[in-house]
């Protein structure tokens, strides 16, 4: 079945050039994560990066697919594009102008677009900064420095280097979009993550051939993997389909609507943010408390903010049950949905519209997002339980978090537009349900 999928994929012309192209452009970030920027010691830069791999460097390092520890032109990863989109995304709910522009089609979106990539060269100019100063910081025990010359020279290289850097693998994405399969920005970060996954997979079969880890155990781990994924898909997946009629009308000699459909509102509206926000938040303690000095104080809180603490799981878990909230609420406006209803002439059957559907609306999403934030919590603290049995956190990481839930949100779009490209070419796709007529045998 999955043979003769790939082999009709390569039967179709478009198909097979979409997907090549789309191979080639994340062939050629993943070369520019090697390019070092001009100026640093990448033995010593490497070295010095062993001591930050659990604070807030470590986190951008995931998202920028190891570029940020080696300093490479794409240091900065496609994070700036992605804070400049959600700086967007947010003055749309509180500011009039850019819920106008939210509201226009097309043109509003090419507008929102533009401010996006300007609000991106910015950043990544900050962000570059920060990041020269950080660098010239650095410093070995053996005197060493990860920047031998450092001055405002390099400052300024480095800033031209990473934006520009940053800016291009924008471009890429966008691509990717335009001639390739699949959402650029999404699949850069999809394979940034994934190209960590064969070391992890070595450094574990290392300690199996070894005998740290028996054959049971392995056993278990796959186990628990395959588990995890079908639970994290069942939640990517999941929608409440609330049931929508539409009123007849008459216009001319035709009549419109008098249909039976449904909205679906997703389980998880949120997505992956909520884990980025609290971790983000969670690494901070961590990140200043390598800049202080000892102290049973700083001591006693740098143990409770630990990975292996119960505070650490317990605080981690409530951050991501008031962000997926609160992101919720951001990206799906009951009172909205309910006048778009209103307007289209949709009402739900046994709901008065306006008002009432929204009141009813903003219940079933509370309910729904529940379950949700609690499982994204479970998901994310579940690398944090897996290190404490001993698990390399390189691999505990593809056991739940934020890679995890990338990597099956990515996946799970990126096969739906290779089904969709093959159901209109009436080929059988890769999932058996959804068959429809007229496919080839």
């Amino acid at each position: 079945m999955i043979a003769e999928t790939f082999r009709n994929i390569f039967k179709i012309t478009e198909l097979r050039k979409r997907i090549l192209f789309t191979l080639m452009i994340l062939g050629l970030i993943r070369v520019g994560v090697h390019v070092i920027t001009p100026g640093i010691d990448a033995a010593a830069l490497a070295e010095g990066f062993k001591n930050l791999q659990g604070t807030l460097f470590g986190l951008y390092d995931l998202f920028a697919g190891g570029a940020f520890s080696k300093a490479a032109v794409f240091g900065l990863g496609i994070m700036p594009y992605i804070s400049a989109s959600i700086i967007i995304q947010l003055l749309g709910a509180v500011i009039p102008y850019f819920q106008k522009l939210q509201k226009e089609g097309e043109e509003g979106r090419k507008k929102i677009m533009q401010y996006t990539r300007y609000g991106t060269l910015a950043i990544s100019a900050m962000q570059a900064f920060g990041v020269s100063i950080f660098l010239q910081s650095i410093q070995l025990p053996d005197g060493r420095l990860a920047v031998p010359n450092p001055g405002i020279m390099f400052n300024i290289l480095t800033m031209i280097s990473m934006a520009t850097g940053t800016m291009l693998m924008m471009w890429l994405g966008e691509q990717i979009d335009d001639r390739g399969i699949g959402n650029g920005i999404s699949l850069i970060i999809f394979i940034g993550i994934i190209a960590r996954l064969p070391q992890a997979l070595m450094d574990e079969y290392q300690q199996f051939s070894i005998g740290e880890r028996g054959l049971l155990a392995e056993i278990i781990l796959m186990a628990l993997a395959f588990a995890i994924i079908y639970f994290v898909v069942l939640l990517t997946q999941g929608t409440r389909k609330i049931p929508v009629q539409y009123a007849k009308r008459v216009v001319g000699r035709k009549v419109y609507g008098g249909v039976n459909t449904h909205f679906p509102m997703r389980v998880n509206t949120a997505g992956v943010m909520p884990i980025i926000f609290a971790q983000a938040i969670m690494f901070v303690p961590t990140t200043i408390f390598t800049f202080l000095p000892e102290s049973d104080f700083s001591l006693t809180l740098q143990r409770w903010f630990s990975m292996d603490h119960w505070f650490y799981w317990l605080f981690y878990g409530a951050m991501i049950v008031f962000f997926t909230y609160f992101y919720t609420a951001i990206a799906l406006n009951p009172v909205e949905v309910a006048d778009n209803l209103k307007k289209q002439g949709g009402f739900i059957p046994g709901v008065r519209p306006g008002k009432k559907t929204a009141e009813y609306l903003d219940n079933i999403l509370t309910r729904i997002t529940l379950p949700a934030s609690f499982f994204l919590a479970f998901v994310a603290i579940i690398p944090a339980i897996l290190a404490k049995f001993n698990i390399p956190y390189s691999l505990a990481s593809f056991y739940g978090g934020t890679g995890l839930l990338i990597i099956v949100g990515v996946a799970l779009d990126f096969l739906q537009q290779v089904e969709s490209h093959l159901f209109m070419r009436h080929y059988d796709g890769f999932m058996k349900s959804g068959k429809v007529r007229g496919r080839r045998g």
